[in-house]
């Protein structure tokens, strides 16, 4: 009962978050509410016993949002983001293709003649994730992620012209 209600809650935050990513006027404002609606789409993936997947999606999540965070403060015009915008082109068209689209995938889902469960679950869902997914190069996809995190901070860390303390002419 618990589960249940939780995953409800996450669901209703999900689609929250991604509702006001389109109702927000500020970048900045829409920015917490994708992180908002993918925290929560990370949390359901681990609700569904997919702990190492769900926890890939919550920090992957976190750390886009963070950049897409620095390159708004770099870029644009308002630093904080804060600044009224419209974040919506098109709105009319967008509606109706994504309307569409939600009815033909809803269709597939209730008209589609779904297989039943072939063999037991497996012992570690995660793991069987993982082999299906990468095969024998799972250590050399966690160690290509983690070379690139770190080409990610170099990049940021040698881009920076100033340190922390310097504030360009002062002392």
């Amino acid at each position: 009962m618990a589960g249940d209600l939780l995953f409800w809650a996450l669901a209703g935050v999900a689609v929250g978050g991604g509702a006001l990513v389109f109702r927000c006027d500020s970048m900045a404002r829409a920015t917490y509410a994708l992180l908002a609606a993918l925290l929560a789409v990370g949390g359901e993936v681990v609700l569904l016993g997919l702990d190492y997947l769900g926890v890939v999606i919550l920090l992957m999540m976190t750390l886009e949002m963070a950049l897409m965070a620095v390159f708004m403060i770099m870029f644009m015009m308002s630093p904080g983001g804060l600044t009224p915008m419209s974040m919506t082109h098109g709105t009319r068209s967008a509606a109706l293709v994504s309307g569409g689209v939600f009815l033909l995938l809803a269709a597939g889902v209730l008209l589609a003649p779904w297989p039943g469960r072939a063999g037991r679950a497996p012992a570690d869902p995660t793991r069987a994730l993982g082999l299906a997914l990468m095969g024998p190069q799972m250590l050399t996809m966690a160690v290509l992620g983690m070379v690139l995190f770190a080409t990610i901070v170099a990049v940021v860390v040698l881009a920076t012209q100033r340190g922390r303390y310097d504030r360009g002419g002062e002392s």
